[in-house]
């Protein structure tokens, strides 16, 4: 599990949360692992915020990479816990247990990485926009999602291989197809009264529809918000840029 003494003084220097949710730190209600999806990577500024480098934590001083071109590197992964669900990330953005990311001590952030359970050999993409753990015997948190998709979210820990992926450009996409890639997801909530309101701050910027999918069986107790179709990739990371400048989840892409 993260630090939470460095969780919370993340938190207390990016200021308050609108959708914070105060609880105590356990597992979420549970989620299908068919139901957290890859992280689909594309092309991301390095943004000032989580990048500080040196910065210190516990009287130790990290370095943040320049870049992730061909990191790899193995070691024992964790998750998230419920207690930090809404809350902000390192570069400000908003921390689901659903989503498909992660916290690294050292990648810059943004960096898409391929998680494989060396226990199992099961392997997804997440998107780092988070820094931890500062566990000396830890080398990623995961989202629980990211863990249940991986198979280890009951032990709490397993030894993975992170490997940095390419990502794709604004062009790479469009070759998918006109209709893949033009929907935002810009996060997963257990309460649906907090994904309403996500998904009202967010309709104020943008003028394609937002959408709480409402929970389902196969996905437990969760509301998904979404922002689109969007005609355009170019309207889609325009939304992005609004939606980032307004202290908001910029959102995944998703088909």
């Amino acid at each position: 599990m993260p630090n939470i003494f460095w969780v919370l003084a993340v938190v207390s220097l990016l200021g308050g949360c609108a959708y914070s949710v105060e609880e105590a730190d356990r597992a979420p209600p549970p989620i299908s692992p068919g139901a957290v999806p890859d992280a689909i990577p594309y092309a991301e500024p390095i943004t000032r915020a989580g990048n500080s480098s040196p910065y210190t934590v516990n009287g130790k001083t990290y370095t943040v990479l320049s870049s992730a071109e061909n990191y790899s590197e193995e070691g024992v992964a964790s998750w998230y816990g419920l207690k930090f669900h809404g809350r902000a990330t390192a570069n400000g953005e908003r921390f689901s247990a659903y989503e498909p990311t992660a916290a690294h001590r050292s990648l810059p952030i943004p960096t898409f990485i391929r998680v494989t359970n060396l226990e199992n050999q099961a392997s997804m993409v997440v998107r780092v926009n988070d820094r931890g753990p500062f566990h000396p015997d830890r080398i990623l948190d995961l989202s629980y999602g990211a863990a249940v998709r991986l198979g280890f979210a009951d032990q709490g820990t397993a030894k993975v291989r992170i490997e940095s992926v390419e990502v794709m450009g604004v062009s790479d996409l469009r070759t998918r197809g006109d209709d893949e890639y033009l929907t935002l997801q810009l996060g997963a909530f257990m309460n649906e009264a907090t994904a309403k309101a996500l998904a009202r701050d967010s309709q104020r910027l943008v003028t394609v529809p937002a959408e709480v999918l409402p929970a389902s069986a196969e996905t437990g107790v969760i509301f998904r918000v979404r922002l689109g179709p969007f005609e355009t990739q170019g309207a889609l990371r325009k939304a992005q840029d609004q939606l980032r400048a307004a202290g908001l989840p910029q959102g995944q892409p998703i088909p």
